[in-house]
């Protein structure tokens, strides 16, 4: 029996996905010397969206209707513009990108109690006990680090922006998963990115010069965040919250830190030490305890 494209792009999707989401803090890493990053973010933001509308016309989606659309506007305003805004912000400011993705490990346990609260998921004890081990990983990795410097590096106000980024996306997905679902992706796309555009411009022409200054990092990392991260791993984190539960899907974030912390180190020399490297080993295994499939009864 032959296997459909969509089923094999379904089953492939959360390990495509976990590697082009790490890749999102090496973008981020590598624009912060060229681009302003809530500037970077809004030049990514509006391109973005027009190629998924561009894409829509083409196959001639069905375009949602005002309060559709913007229930997709508040969801990509979260998912995207509360998100990405913080951590490129934070990243900028001197977090190391594998730390930063760390920090985002949180969101799966802000995510299954929004779940919980929002779209009535149920919530076993095993889903409490990894993402408490989860967090105890985060902590590991965070705590050899921490300066208590104003800016520059690990440092409260740099964590407490990742922190409210891990928060800002999980409100967004449970949100998406409530109220967005059923959007066609190329319409939702684009309406998502309208609302994501919203809030990285307004901080961007209240905080920001817009500077982009054309080097070669500056458009590869423009180009890759849009085509690879705007366009494919959205889309794929999209199919996955509308095949899969919510607090399942935001699981893979666990696996995420170890691969972009490896392309952290590999690109830009960025080295965790021995209690940080702990800190990821538990956080891995915190992915097993969440994610493991559960003998069904006799």
């Amino acid at each position: 029996m032959k296997t459909s494209p969509a089923r094999l792009l379904i089953s492939a999707a959360p390990a495509l996905f976990v590697i082009m989401w790490a890749t999102g803090f090496v973008v981020a890493r590598l624009s912060a010397p060229h681009a302003d990053p809530l500037s970077f973010l809004s030049f990514r933001f509006a391109i973005a969206g027009l190629l998924f509308a561009v894409i829509a016309l083409a196959l001639r989606a069905p375009w949602p209707g005002a309060r559709a659309a913007l229930h997709a506007m508040v969801a990509g305003a979260f998912v995207h513009g509360g998100y990405l805004g913080l951590v490129y912000w934070a990243i900028a400011h001197g977090m190391p990108a594998g730390v930063s993705a760390l920090i985002v490990g949180l969101q799966p346990l802000m995510t299954a109690i929004l779940a919980a609260w929002i779209v009535k998921e149920a919530i076993a004890l095993r889903h409490w006990v990894g993402l408490a081990v989860g967090i105890a990983g985060v902590a590991l990795v965070v705590s050899p680090k921490l300066s208590l410097a104003a800016t520059g590096g690990i440092t409260p106000l740099t964590t407490f922006a990742n922190v409210m980024g891990a928060l800002a996306i999980s409100f967004g997905t449970v949100y998406q998963k409530r109220f967005a679902t059923a959007l066609h992706l190329a319409t939702g796309g684009a309406w998502q990115y309208v609302g994501g555009l919203l809030v990285v411009l307004a901080y961007a022409l209240a905080m920001e010069d817009f500077r982009f200054d054309g080097s070669v990092n500056a458009w590869v990392a423009l180009g890759w965040s849009v085509i690879v991260l705007s366009l494919g791993a959205v889309t794929l984190l999209m199919l996955l919250i509308r095949h899969g539960g919510v607090a399942r899907v935001s699981s893979l974030i666990f696996l995420v830190p170890g691969v972009s912390a490896l392309m952290a180190y590999m690109l830009f020399g960025e080295m965790l030490n021995a209690i940080q490297i702990i800190g990821m080993a538990v956080c891995a295994a915190a992915v097993l305890i969440v994610t493991r499939k559960q003998p069904r009864p006799a």
